[in-house]
């Protein structure tokens, strides 16, 4: 369904800075969720009548995962711990998108036993709710997949992101690369490190090529993300993480992060406004503070350019007085 993703350079602080352009996978599993979702896409799931997510009312992987449901016609809830009163009165981004495809977003603050789940993990949550509420005692018939698309399917998709980055390493006859990419649940990050470091054991490539994975936590810090890799892979297999020194709260406006997002958007590709302003600001300093010899940096760009129908409005509202040209 998706065919190899093209590799385009651009200039980045004074360095050649290769982007993998995941976002033109496909106009509606674009980015990390083309490779997360992947997976069910790819195999027989005639038995699901009904598909369960959570995570943010403005995520990509609700509106990905509305598409899904939809194209196999499948009931699909979706479960958000807040939706603004702006958004409820504007629908827009992945949520307008994502209604307009049929998905049941659920606000669980308004749910009558609201107070019996306060203070859990929206993942944990739903787990709750499947367990107590009538709606999902047909478990045999039913799809739920975590937050941010945190599972074991999603190693399917990505193994093949592995082979395409190898395989372009190769046809440039590079020996050492630097993978950079940041990070949400980690999910993509984890699977990339484990399946680049057993493909190229099985390839047994000469000269030997060495890829270095690298990311940077933009939700709840570094002890967060590594919590969530030993979820999904055993230490061995972690990704590098690296930080500037900065703490990032995530969806929160910064001036640091609409500054970088311009900046690197002049390049002539657009970038997203919540993942992608923190990874180049922490690439930006790791730069500044290492040096790379003989070595390409691939900046692995993951989509959720819907998303910047709600950022980008909030963004301009908060900044309009530093807006550059672009």
């Amino acid at each position: 369904m998706f065919s190899i993703s093209p590799v385009e350079s651009m200039n980045f602080d004074g360095h050649t800075l290769y982007i993998k352009r995941d976002d033109l996978l496909h106009a509606d599993f674009s980015g990390n969720k083309a490779r997360k979702f992947y997976h069910f896409l790819h195999h027989d799931y005639s038995y699901v009548t009904r598909l369960v997510g959570a995570g943010s009312a403005q995520a990509n992987s609700l509106y990905s995962l509305s598409v899904l449901a939809k194209q196999q016609g499948w009931q699909f809830d979706y479960y958000v711990s807040h939706i603004s009163k702006f958004l409820l009165q504007h629908p827009q981004g992945n949520y307008a998108a994502a209604i307009q495809n049929g998905a049941n977003i659920i606000n669980v603050a308004e749910l009558p036993y609201a107070d019996n789940i306060a203070g859990m993990h929206l993942d944990d949550v739903v787990q709750y709710i499947m367990l107590s509420t009538p709606t999902y005692a047909d478990k045999q018939h039913l799809l739920c997949i975590p937050e941010g698309g945190r599972c074991e399917y999603a190693e399917t998709g990505i193994a093949q992101l592995a082979s395409e980055i190898i395989e372009w390493a190769q046809i440039r006859q590079q020996i050492k690369l630097m993978v950079f990419l940041p990070s949400g649940t980690g999910t993509t990050a984890a699977y990339l490190n484990k399946q680049l470091i057993q493909q190229l054991a099985q390839l047994q490539l000469t000269p030997v090529l060495t890829i270095e994975v690298l990311t940077c936590s933009t939700v709840g810090g570094d002890d967060y993300l590594r919590q969530q890799f030993s979820q999904l892979i055993d230490e061995v297999y972690y990704p590098h993480i690296v930080s500037d020194g900065h703490k990032y709260h995530f969806g929160k406006l910064s001036q640091r992060c609409f500054d970088m997002w311009q900046t690197v958007c002049q390049s002539g590709i657009e970038f997203e406004l919540l993942y992608d302003p923190v990874g180049f600001l922490v690439l930006q300093h790791y730069l500044k503070t290492n040096t790379l010899t003989n070595t390409d940096i691939l900046y692995v760009h993951q989509g959720g350019i819907l998303g910047n129908k709600t950022m980008l409005p909030r963004y301009l509202r908060k900044f309009s007085n530093s807006i550059n040209a672009s």
